[in-house]
């Protein structure tokens, strides 16, 4: 299993696909599928039955995972940027290969 360099809470830009250019926040990162689910990014509609708790049903939007290859890590001038790991004393950091600040 490939180690992701892209983490929950991180700004990212998407670079290929049907949302290239769309910005937001990770909201949750799936390891085992390579994908990633981005706060306002890939939106589809889902048809939901009427039930207890939502007793309308109707069609919903919800975001939809985005594969992790085609999103950049932004640094904090909003410039995509690659990561890279380094040690600093006894602890291993993430830092933006752009301008080298710890992300």
């Amino acid at each position: 299993m490939t180690k992701l360099k892209i983490k929950t809470g991180d700004t990212v830009k998407v670079i290929a696909g049907d949302h290239k250019g769309s910005e937001g926040k990770v909201v949750k990162v799936f390891i085992e599928k390579n994908k990633a689910i981005v706060e306002g990014v890939n939106m589809v509609k889902k048809h939901e039955k009427p039930s207890a708790a939502n007793p309308q049903g109707g069609i919903k939007e919800k975001e939809a995972p985005i594969q992790i290859s085609n999103l950049s890590l932004m640094d904090k001038d909003g410039k995509t940027t690659r990561v890279g790991y380094r040690m600093e004393g006894d602890k291993k950091v993430r830092f933006a290969k752009s301008n080298n600040e710890i992300i």
